[in-house]
């Protein structure tokens, strides 16, 4: 899924044995990509997933779509980070942690906040402290958009941010702010990604805290009525996930200075409505069904925690790890679409 850019700066910089990496995640949406298109460039990757988030289904998927040789370099561990012991056991031995671990969803950690401080406060921080004592080179770490806040400019730039609106908004932030300072104590090399709406293959679109284009996806091919809170002219800088997976292994590899300890936005730099967005899904599903019938959205009341409008600048990203994003939002739904057909018509 990575884009020829990130395989050639990756191969460059890889040694003559291949690298150990660990995976956290390793059965959910973005860490699954990460697991295959490190396991195709002849990596050997330590998976860690506790199944709360992540489906079995999802490393089937990258076996059947791999030869065996590839496939044995993989090892699963089935454990959670916020088990202290298991992490440690995870960082044996591995040169790259790329952290995917997390509990997802502002809704959810509205709904549930001592939950998603457990993951992802406690367990980030049983990670970093596992990966120290290994001596891993690079943490490579999930951010979120969701630590702007209430900053109201656009585009949003690293070094401006606001107040959290959610629990999950503060458990990311504090994220931020422990890589900082493992990096300032122990002279700790971390990066941190800015994830801004990636979305793509492997997206779980069922639950109540599913992402809105799996789950619009899903209700198109079921045929049932896509719901849109508020208005629909909130906007959201959606992102293709193999951008994600080419920013992941540019964070992990580079040799740029100045891009260790840092935080990236990684998007697209534009801003897309719901409205939008509800037309671009339906239009690439007929163009593979023009049979299909897709009802009317409808409206509700806008989402509690939920910001309005939201716009990367990924110009640090470019500049720093030569981040340049391969697949625009269309061409990434028309990408992730027969995948959703295979799964639901």
């Amino acid at each position: 899924m990575a884009s020829l850019t990130a395989y050639e700066q990756l191969t460059r910089r890889l040694p003559d044995q291949p690298a150990r990496w660990l995976v956290t995640g390793c059965a959910g949406f973005i860490g699954s990509h990460l697991v295959e298109t490190l396991l195709r460039l002849g990596q050997v990757v330590v998976g860690l997933d506790n199944f709360a988030t992540g489906h079995q289904r999802n490393l089937n998927e990258i076996e059947n779509s791999l030869d065996a040789s590839q496939w044995r370099k993989f090892l699963l561990i089935q454990g959670d980070i916020r088990d202290p012991q298991t992490c440690r056991a995870a960082c044996e031995g591995i040169d790259h942690v790329l952290h995917q671990a997390a509990l997802g969803s502002v809704p959810r950690s509205l709904v549930d906040p001592l939950a998603t401080n457990a993951a992802n406060i406690d367990g980030f921080l049983n990670m970093l402290i596992a990966a120290r004592d290994a001596g891993v080179h690079r943490f490579v770490y999930a951010a979120s958009s969701s630590t702007y806040g209430d900053h109201p400019a656009l585009p949003k730039v690293e070094e401006a941010i606001g107040r959290p609106l959610s629990p999950y908004a503060v458990t990311k932030l504090v994220n931020e702010l422990y890589a900082d300072v493992f990096g300032r104590c122990y002279g700790f090399e971390s990066i941190g990604l800015r994830y801004f709406n990636v979305f793509g293959p492997r997206q779980d679109p069922e639950g109540a805290y599913a992402a809105v284009i799996p789950r619009w996806t899903r209700a198109m091919l079921l045929d049932e009525q896509v719901l849109i809170n508020g208005d629909g002219e909130t906007s959201r800088d959606f992102c293709y996930v193999a951008n994600a997976v080419q920013a992941n292994l540019l964070a992990a590899t580079t040799d740029n200075r100045e891009a260790v300890n840092q935080v990236f936005n990684i998007a697209l730099n534009e801003r897309t409505s719901l409205n939008s967005l509800f037309a671009l899904l339906r239009n690439a599903l007929l163009e593979i069904r023009p049979e299909w019938t897709v009802p009317p959205a409808a409206y509700r009341d806008f989402r509690a925690g939920d910001v309005r409008h939201s716009q990367a600048d990924i110009t640090k990203a470019r500049q720093l790890l030569g981040y340049a994003p391969t697949h625009r939002l269309d061409e990434g739904i028309r990408m992730a679409m027969p995948w959703y057909i295979s799964r639901f018509s």
